[in-house]
């Protein structure tokens, strides 16, 4: 968990921001709170890591539409939902959209802490694995046109033999191209090759993956 994990408090009831508030500076967490979602969008830095923890019913806009938007804008901060309200089917529609819990009020201290502090090691994973796969989406972007496809076409199971009859172009063309590009993406063997690419593919091929541009053969 970085150390410069924040926990965002949004909640329009002041005495719960400052309980909260309280609560995390006793454990040296930094906290910043806000008195509504809008205020907490408008300062919302998604490069930030940490987590949310938002009530459910506010003014305005609500935690849930908080969640809604956050989702829409790509953001993937780990999100705690709280309510006075008990509602069954309100929480499985925020658990389905990414949340990582949704409690009732009022929570015990231990069991807030102990769910925020789970949220922030998500957080940190989350962000890792992001840093990777813009990596290798960088190192994906080094590749050629015929580079890319041959990764691909093993990627999904072709044989050299099959790749090199699909191009018209002898096997040792196929291996040279599948050198070239395991240079690149910095593997040493087929498999972690195959599987590099075939989780790269997948990931683009997400409604929010952008295309990736790739250099011409020349």
């Amino acid at each position: 968990m970085s150390s410069d994990a924040t926990v965002f408090v949004v909640d329009d009831d002041p005495a719960v921001r400052t309980s909260l508030a309280d609560l995390m500076t006793s454990i040296g967490i930094p906290v910043e709170c806000y008195p509504s979602a809008q205020e907490f969008l408008d300062a919302f830095d998604p490069s930030r890591g940490g987590c949310l923890v938002a009530d459910v019913r506010m003014p305005g806009i609500s935690g849930i539409e908080l969640q809604e938007r956050l989702c829409s804008l790509g953001a993937d901060i780990a999100v705690i939902l709280l309510t006075g309200h008990g509602d069954v089917p309100m929480a499985v529609q925020a658990l389905k959209r990414g949340a990582i819990d949704f409690l009732e009020k009022p929570c015990r201290p231990q069991v807030l802490l102990d769910r925020i502090q789970h949220a922030l090691q998500v957080d940190a994973k989350r962000r890792t694995a992001r840093v990777e796969e813009d990596e290798v989406a960088r190192r994906l972007s080094t590749l050629t046109q015929r580079e890319r496809r041959v990764v691909e076409m093993i990627a999904s199971g072709m044989t050299t033999k099959a790749i090199a009859a699909e191009f018209q172009v002898s096997t040792q063309a196929v291996d040279a191209h599948r050198s070239r590009a395991m240079k690149k993406l910095n593997v040493n063997t087929v498999p972690t090759l195959a599987v590099l690419v075939a989780d790269a593919v997948k990931r683009q091929s997400s409604p929010a993956a952008s295309p990736q541009k790739l250099r011409s053969d020349g």
